[in-house]
């Protein structure tokens, strides 16, 4: 493969894939790889869905594109099914384009209405690479944070510090955001507790719980949402990734207190809510539910738990499919050995965390193959 022309950011990985189906990418050598990354945390339902396919060649035909100056049932249809699934009282949806955009928005509407030029945010987190997003992102000041300033005021609490929450949010915080599973900081719970005096400290300050649920949403934890595993209810939610399940697509759910605040042109976005993506929303939330999806994920999140504590592997963590096995050599080790057994996985930012991020169409025999290829690796 060549890569001349594209700028050279991105590590690489030494697959050359062409093709891919259900949960298996084909490479040009012949290679049939089990792919439990997911395009990080992308392919939902695997790849090629005759249901998935279907809508979208629906929809092309019927109407490529058009903006949101011109009303349509396709994206009504997407935000009622949409913030249905979601369960949590957030009954107005704004489609964008990205996770990080999704944020960006969030993080405008709460410094907008409350007035407040603080935001808080949790150790280890990550929430995108634009301005706003950065900033409220663990180590991209040091890291890749380009801009001259951040647009507000910064906070961190460390994970699970619950004294921290007390001290640290206040009268003068805007908005607290924070992914109720960790995805890059390596598949990190932070627990009901937690996010739950996170919502109440929120409550007490009138500042807004946004929560970051791009990596972790749509089913992942086998639940519609994290905040529904864990009975949270945010002000703001915001979702990407799983939701189109490879469509680029993301969405910032609100609830009636947050909406009530909107009016013309305060939100705006050229490519969101397409007819294109609004069709797969729709259809993504149907095969999650009339597939029985999330309960497999449940059940296969458990199975790895039981049987994959083995060979490097020394505990899991995390929810579902967002899933760190944690093991004793470096992960980096461990994802190149499974590679070379024909398994892909993710690492993180820890060190020691190997990340599963499986489409929800896994089998139990697939389950199987990473039990029998991590028990054939050193420990």
């Amino acid at each position: 493969m060549t890569t001349d022309h594209l700028a050279p950011v991105y590590a690489q990985w030494p697959l050359d894939v062409v093709d891919a189906e259900g949960v298996h990418l084909r490479t040009r050598d012949g290679r049939r790889i089990l792919d439990l990354y997911g395009g990080h945390a992308v392919a939902a339902l695997g790849y090629s869905h005759p249901r998935w396919h279907t809508a979208l060649e629906q929809q092309a035909r019927a109407l490529l594109f058009q903006s949101n100056a011109v009303p349509l049932g396709v994206r009504a249809r997407a935000a009622t099914r949409l913030t249905r699934f979601a369960g949590l009282g957030l009954d107005t949806a704004f489609f964008v384009n990205t996770g990080a955009e999704s944020n960006e928005n969030a993080l405008k509407l709460a410094l907008k209405i409350t007035g407040r030029r603080t935001v808080v945010a949790i150790e280890g987190s990550f929430h995108g690479r634009t301005a706003a997003a950065g900033a409220v992102t663990w180590g991209a000041a040091k890291k890749w944070y380009g801009f001259p300033q951040m647009p507000f005021d910064v906070e961190f609490i460390p994970r699970g510090d619950l004294g921290a929450i007390a001290r640290v949010i206040g009268t003068d915080t805007a908005a607290v955001i924070a992914e109720p599973v960790q995805g890059v900081a390596g598949a990190v719970d932070l627990g009901q507790e937690f996010l739950a005096a996170l919502r109440a400290r929120c409550s007490e300050t009138c500042a807004m719980l946004i929560l970051d649920e791009v990596q972790c949403g749509m089913g992942r934890t086998g639940f519609p949402f994290a905040a529904n595993m864990h009975g949270i209810a945010p002000d703001m939610l915001t979702t990407a990734k799983a939701l189109g399940a490879g469509f680029p697509c993301a969405a910032l759910l609100m609830a009636d207190h947050v909406a009530a605040h909107l009016k013309t042109d305060d939100l705006g976005t050229t490519f969101g809510g397409g007819p294109m993506a609004c069709a797969l929303i729709e259809a993504v939330v149907d095969i999650i539910e009339s597939e029985g999806l999330l309960a497999n994920v449940r059940r296969l999140s458990q199975l790895i738990r039981e049987t994959c504590v083995v060979g490097p592997v020394v505990a899991t963590q995390g929810a579902g499919f967002l899933l760190g096995l944690r093991t004793r050599r470096p992960a980096k080790d461990v994802q190149r050995e499974l590679l070379e057994r024909d398994i892909l996985t993710g690492t993180s930012g820890d060190p020691n965390v190997v990340r599963i991020l499986a489409p929800y169409v896994l089998e139990a025999q697939h389950v199987a193959q990473l039990r029998d290829a991590l028990v054939s690796l050193p420990g």
